[in-house]
């Protein structure tokens, strides 16, 4: 699937929390209907099945509760893709990524191994730290193998760890520095890898036991070592990981690079020259950063705008009605018709550990819908975000910013405006009500229960705006309809 991931260091977010979003994109032959769900214990299975390859598991027996987001039909498989578990500890997977042929040759892909559909179910209940997590699912990858290329990302306060898969069953993970933000589109994201780190201290990178092993025997290291012998990948502090292991395509120059370009350019718009014919990086360019610092603390409606992104402010807007008409809609936007969901998971050290976790969630296409925050430390939903039935209904938040979607981008120029209001009110209301609700918690009260009431706040508050915003686009597609005509028209 096309997605879109997001990580920020504890140093590089606004208020000190540590930061992880993820678009989840259908494919484009359907779109997948989701939902917002909490597992607890006694719901978690103790042999897992999957749906797709059909892998057998057996999963401990001591799974803590977690949140997550999964396809609203129940037949395609779990698909749980982001959540939060009651050690605060979060998990977003997966970015669908892509390696060489000679990496899937050396180590071919798995049918019946995990994947996509699996990995939040298997990981997530059972780990007390992100760096628990990329363990965790390491020893599950070369147990069991994988049949796709995937990113996955994992956090807890004071971390951010990336993980990509290579091949059937190896592996490598970076920790995301805490003055730093990184971006992945599709693609392999981390560009140089630390050897010398994840074969001693293992502070920040981590890998397969058998990686240095696995690059040499099958060929994979391209850097130029002159009057060096392979030995030398032992003291490699900056290995080229991209050389070694990404695969590429002439696509990526529309579909994928243009992406990190957008976002990278936000954070970062006097690091590096980004537009014109002496351009330090454009929409095409292959060696991208993986992580910049960025020039300003980011905020949630940070994250929440550049996941949205259709490219505003360029050339290359599909909705732009200036300049060159050739250059809009070039590239594939990162607020495409086909995104599912996208979650920020946001760790606050400076909550009590009951409400250190909040979880932002966000669905249908993120160019026209608002993201709306929950405490994790629950047992249930609201109504709103966990019914999505299969035939559209606007008693489902899902549903609602479907709608809302199609009828604003077939009336852009005149809902643009509404959809703009809608977005600000929302974010506007959430921080109003997550701010009242921090406050508001004491000492000797039921944390659950105060969290599940402040969720049917949130919830409420943003049925009201989404059915507000509904309303006025669909009277503007309603005014701009090919049969209007008046007595005046006569």
């Amino acid at each position: 699937m096309g997605c879109t991931t997001l990580l920020v260091g504890k140093k590089a977010s606004y208020d000190g929390s540590t930061m992880m979003a993820r678009n989840e994109d259908s494919g484009a032959t359907k779109f997948s209907q989701k939902k917002f769900t909490v597992v607890t214990p006694d719901k978690q299975p103790r042999h897992y099945v999957s749906v797709i390859s059909k892998v057998e598991i057996d999963l401990p027996d001591n799974p803590m509760r977690y949140t997550q987001v999964p396809s609203a039909r129940e037949s395609e498989g779990v698909w749980g893709e982001a959540g939060v578990n009651e050690k605060n500890v979060a998990m977003t997977e997966t970015e669908t990524i892509t390696s060489n042929a000679r990496v899937q040759g050396a180590d071919p892909l798995v049918p019946g191994g995990i994947g996509e559909e699996d990995m939040l179910t298997v990981v997530l209940p059972y780990i007390s730290s992100a760096r628990e997590g990329v363990l965790r699912l390491g020893k599950l990858l070369e147990e069991y193998g994988t049949y796709e290329m995937n990113g996955i990302g994992f956090q807890d306060e004071d971390e951010v760890w990336w993980m990509e898969t290579l091949g059937g069953h190896h592996w490598f993970a970076v920790r995301i520095p805490d003055e730093c933000y990184a971006v992945i589109p599709n693609q392999q994201g981390i560009d140089f890898f630390d050897l010398v780190d994840a074969f001693g201290e293992k502070k920040n990178n981590l890998c397969s036991e058998d990686l240095i092993d696995f690059i040499l025997d099958n060929h994979l290291d391209l850097t130029v070592r002159t009057g060096e012998d392979n030995a030398a990948l032992l003291d490699d502090d900056e290995f080229d990981a991209r050389a070694a292991f990404s695969g590429s395509t002439d696509s990526d120059h529309s579909y994928n690079t243009p992406r990190a370009w957008f976002m990278l350019r936000y954070f970062n718009p006097n690091t590096y020259k980004w537009d014109g014919e002496d351009a330090e990086f454009t929409p095409v360019s292959d060696d991208l950063p993986f992580c910049e610092t960025p020039e300003k603390l980011i905020t949630d409606t940070d994250v929440k705008y550049v996941l949205s992104s259709h490219y505003q402010g360029t050339p290359y807007d599909p909705y732009g009605k200036h300049g060159d008409d050739s250059l809009h809609g070039a590239f594939r936007p990162i607020g495409i018709n086909r995104n599912c969901e996208m979650v920020l998971t946001q760790i606050r050290p400076y909550m009590p550990d009951e409400l250190k976790a909040v979880q932002w969630v966000a669905f249908g296409s993120n160019a026209f819908n608002a993201m709306v925050p929950f405490y994790t430390n629950i047992n249930k939903t609201p109504d709103y975000f966990a019914y999505t039935p299969e035939k559209p209904s606007t008693d489902s938040f899902y549903w609602a910013n479907r709608l809302i979607g199609a009828l604003a981008d077939a009336s852009f120029s005149t809902s643009g405006t509404v959809i703009e209001r809608y977005q600000q009110t929302v974010a506007r209301k959430s921080h109003e009500l997550l701010n009242k609700y921090d406050r508001e918690f004491k000492e000797g009260t039921d944390p659950v229960r105060f969290a599940e009431q402040a969720n049917e706040a949130f919830s409420a508050m943003a049925r009201e705006a989404t059915d507000d915003a509904l309303d006025k686009v669909l009277f503007n597609v309603t005014v701009g309809m090919k049969n209007a005509f008046s007595r005046e028209d006569a």
